[in-house]
């Protein structure tokens, strides 16, 4: 009985190596197994599987996955909104300034197709919009569009937060009218040019809502 006492605790009552080694191994366990469904939904993806043999329809990926900043942004009650509070969902992000113009109207009309295409996985997935302007306009497109969630910012947060969002084509803020998919981890995963086939971004969307069960 001393014995296996002895192989317990370390001398002081302190927990034995053992004992630590297993409590670290028990919390990486669990992180894992948070993590899993959006790890596994994007390694088989953009690995290479496909459930029917098919790549990606539209979306141009952005490796690696870019974690988005906590940017301060405003509703348009003018109360904040911070940026990680997409965490929890796939959302569809486009930039455009103001007034909307034909491929800006077309891209939010896109992303409302898009998601109410997902049938009973629509809840999942969300819809916003950034841009330097007033909240009239914004307002209006949040009638126009509803269940869209559009925002602003200082000239100084748009263009940061904007620069998280480059690709080959350059940056938001450069008229690319662009729209962008964000993982459930608030990671920055996909790109479409505004010429996407709203079919394809359907197909690209369900393939991830199915592979995934967060978000």
């Amino acid at each position: 009985m001393q014995n296996q006492n002895a192989k317990a605790a370390e001398p002081g009552g302190r927990p034995s190596r053992s004992g630590t080694r297993t409590g670290r191994r028990t919390l990486a366990l669990i992180v894992l197994l948070f993590l899993a469904p959006v790890l596994l939904a994007t390694s088989l993806y953009f690995g290479g599987w496909r459930p029917d043999g098919k790549g990606l329809q539209q979306g141009e990926l952005l490796q690696p996955a870019r974690p988005l900043t906590n940017a301060s942004l405003r509703k348009t009650d003018s109360t904040e909104y911070r940026l990680h509070a997409v965490r929890g969902f796939w959302t569809f992000i486009t930039f455009s300034r103001l007034p909307c113009n034909d491929l800006c109207q077309k891209n939010l009309y896109k992303m409302q197709q898009v998601r109410l295409a997902q049938g009973k996985d629509a809840g999942r997935v969300q819809r916003a919009f950034i841009t330097l302007g007033g909240t009239d306009d914004l307002h209006a497109l949040e009638a126009k569009y509803p269940g869209l969630a559009a925002f602003t910012g200082t000239p100084a947060t748009i263009q940061t937060l904007a620069r998280e969002f480059t690709s080959s084509h350059g940056t938001p803020l450069d008229g690319l009218e662009r729209v962008y998919l964000v993982d459930p981890n608030g990671n920055l995963v996909l790109s479409y040019a505004p010429d996407a086939d709203a079919s394809g971004m359907r197909k690209d969307l369900a393939r991830l809502l199915r592979l995934s069960q967060i978000g």
